[in-house]
C-alpha cells in the first residue's frame, strides 16, 4: 500500500492511497458473494452463485461499485494508522482516481490543535460580591410567598397580588395576520414591590397591571434589548395585549420558628437566615463564575492559535440548533420553521447570524479549556473521583425516573451504566479542577504559595477507577452536595471510521 499525505489549510489532510490490483480483485469476489446473498438467482441458494454467473446477471459495473466500497472500508483504517493521522471526524472518499492500479483519494479532518500562547500572563481579579441583606430579605419574602394562602378577590390588582393572565405579544408595526412573538394563556405572575431582572417576559411586566380588574384587558408596548436571552425578541418593539383573568390576594405566614421548621431550613429564624444566605451565595457564585471564566478563557483566546476542520464546527452547530429547538419547544413553539416565521428570518440567515457564532464560541472555549488541562497536566485523586461519582449517581437517581427504575430495589447496575457515569464524573471533575487552576493564574495566586502547588499531572482516565466507581454505584445513600463551580461544556471531536463513499 502506497500512501501520500498532503496537508490542507483548513486543518484537513488529503490522503492518496494506492493498493495492489489483487486487493481489488479479491474485493470483487466478495462483492459478488454479497450481491448473490441479497438476490434471487435461479438454481442457486443465497450466496452460492458462482462469480461468473453473478457477473453475467448484474454486470461488471455493479460488482465493481460494491467492490470499491468493500475495499475502501478495508483500507481506510489501515491507511490512517500507517499515515499516523488522528481523525477528528469521519473521513470522506473524494475520488476514485483509478482502478488500474486501484488509487483512492480521501479527505481526512485532523484533530484540532491549540497553541495557548502566554496564557499564564492573563490577569482578571475575582471580585464576587456576596448577596446583600436586602437580597436576603427579598429571598425570604419569596419563600414566605411559596407557603402563603391565597384567595380570589373581586377588585383591581395591587402590589403583592398573584395574577392569572392571558398574554399576547406582536410586533408593534406588524401586520394583522402576522404570528405573535409571544403568546401564553393562563400565565401566573406576581406584582412585586421592586422589579426583578428575570421576570417574564420583561422586568416590570406585572407592575403594568396594577389597577386592572378581573375580566379587563390592557395594552402596552416594550422594546427588548438587542442582546436579550430570547433570540426571537432581540431588538423587537413588542405590543402586548393582556387580559386579566383572576386576582388572588396573598396572606403570607409569619416569619417565626414554626415557619422555619416547616421549610426544613432550621428550627429557628436565625437558622433559616443562615441557610438562605448560604443558598443565595452559592447561586450568586455560580452566576459570577460563569461570566468570570468566560472572560478569562476569552482573554486566553486572544493570544492563542486555534485550528480545527469544518466538520468539527458543523458538529457543534448541530448541537446549538438542538439546544435552541428544545428550548423553543418548552416555550410552546412547535418547530424551527415556525420560529423563523416569528422572527422574520430564514434558516440560512439564522444559521449564519445566530447559530454559527454561538457554536464557534462554544467550540473554541472548549478547545482552549482542553488545552489548559494538557498544559497544566491537570489530574485528580481517587477519592475526588469517588466523591464526584457518588454525587453524579445520586443526582441521576433523584432526577431521572428511568435511571431510578433501572437501579432501584438493589438491582445491580450494568457495567455500561457504571462506566458512563464514571467517565462523565471524571470529565466534570477535570474541568472543575482546570477552572480552579485558571482562577489561580488569572488572580496571580499561581505565582507562589499553595496555589502554585495545585493538582498538576496528567488527567487520569475514568476506566482506571472502575473498582471505586462500582463500589460507589452500589451505595444506598448517594451524595447530593451541590457543586461550587460551573462545569464548562466540553467540545471534544469524536473519531469516526471507516470513511464513507461520497454520495454523488
Amino acid at each position: 500500500m502506497k500512501i501520500e499525505t498532503t496537508p490542507r489549510e483548513d486543518n484537513q489532510a488529503t490522503l492518496t492511497v494506492e493498493v495492489e490490483p489483487e486487493k481489488l480483485e479479491g474485493a470483487r469476489r466478495r462483492a459478488a458473494r454479497k450481491i448473490s446473498e441479497n438476490a434471487k438467482i435461479p438454481g442457486f441458494r443465497p450466496g452460492k452463485a458462482p462469480y461468473d454467473v453473478v457477473r453475467r446477471m448484474y454486470g461488471d459495473s455493479a460488482i465493481t461499485e460494491e467492490a470499491v466500497e468493500i475495499l475502501v472500508n478495508d483500507i481506510y483504517p489501515l491507511a490512517i494508522k500507517e499515515a499516523g493521522i488522528e481523525p477528528a471526524a469521519m473521513g470522506q472518499l473524494e475520488n476514485v482516481e483509478s482502478l488500474e492500479p486501484p488509487k483512492f483519494v480521501f479527505t481526512i479532518p485532523l484533530a484540532p490543535t491549540v497553541e495557548l500562547g502566554d496564557y499564564k500572563s492573563v490577569r482578571l481579579p475575582y471580585e464576587m460580591t456576596p448577596p446583600s441583606d436586602a437580597q436576603l430579605e427579598e429571598a425570604i419574602t419569596d419563600l414566605r410567598r411559596m407557603y402563603s394562602a391565597t384567595e380570589s378577590v373581586d377588585r383591581a390588582a395591587a402590589t403583592g397580588d398573584y395574577l392569572m393572565v392571558d398574554v399576547k405579544g406582536v410586533k408593534a408595526k406588524g401586520g394583522d395576520d402576522e404570528a405573535p412573538l409571544i403568546e401564553r394563556n393562563g400565565f401566573a405572575t406576581l406584582i412585586r414591590q421592586e422589579e426583578k431582572e428575570d421576570e417574564w417576559p420583561f422586568a416590570g411586566f406585572a407592575a403594568k397591571l396594577v389597577g386592572v380588574a378581573p375580566g379587563e384587558e390592557t395594552s402596552f408596548s416594550h422594546k427588548f434589548a438587542k442582546d436579550h436571552a430570547d433570540e426571537s425578541l432581540q431588538g423587537q418593539n413588542v405590543k402586548f395585549t393582556v387580559k386579566l383573568k383572576t386576582v388572588r390576594s396573598v396572606n403570607m405566614p409569619e416569619l417565626d420558628e414554626m415557619f422555619a421548621m416547616k421549610t426544613g431550613l432550621g428550627t429557628t429564624v436565625e437558622d433559616l437566615r443562615v441557610r438562605m444566605r448560604e443558598n443565595l451565595e452559592a447561586e450568586s457564585r455560580a452566576e459570577y463564575d460563569d461570566k468570570y471564566f468566560e472572560q478569562v478563557i476569552d482573554q486566553i483566546k486572544t493570544g492563542a492559535t486555534i485550528k480545527y476542520p469544518p466538520q468539527v464546527l458543523d458538529h457543534e452547530v448541530h448541537h446549538v440548533l438542538e439546544d435552541i429547538e428544545n428550548r423553543l419547544k418548552s416555550q410552546g413553539v412547535e418547530s424551527m420553521d415556525a420560529y423563523y416565521k416569528m422572527v422574520d428570518t430564514t434558516a440560512e440567515k439564522f444559521l449564519e447570524e445566530q447559530a454559527l457564532p454561538v457554536a464557534k464560541r462554544r467550540l473554541e472555549r472548549g478547545l482552549i479549556l482542553d488545552a489548559v488541562v494538557r498544559a497544566e497536566e491537570i489530574k485528580f485523586e481517587e477519592d475526588q473521583l469517588e466523591g464526584e461519582f457518588n454525587q453524579a449517581w445520586g443526582n441521576l437517581v433523584q432526577s431521572d425516573p428511568e435511571f431510578y427504575k433501572r437501579t432501584k430495589g438493589g438491582t445491580k447496575p450494568t457495567r455500561e451504566m457504571v462506566d458512563a457515569v464514571a467517565m462523565d464524573a471524571a470529565n466534570r471533575l477535570t474541568v472543575r479542577l482546570a477552572l480552579q487552576r485558571l482562577k489561580a493564574i488569572a488572580t496571580g495566586e499561581a505565582e507562589g504559595g499553595a496555589a502554585a502547588e495545585a493538582p498538576v499531572a496528567e488527567k487520569a482516565p475514568a476506566k482506571a477507577k472502575k473498582a471505586k466507581a462500582t463500589k460507589a454505584a452500589e451505595s444506598e445513600e448517594p451524595s447530593a452536595v451541590s457543586e461550587d463551580a460551573p462545569v464548562a461544556e466540553e467540545a471534544k471531536p469524536k473519531k469516526k471510521s471507516p470513511a464513507k463513499k461520497k454520495s454523488e
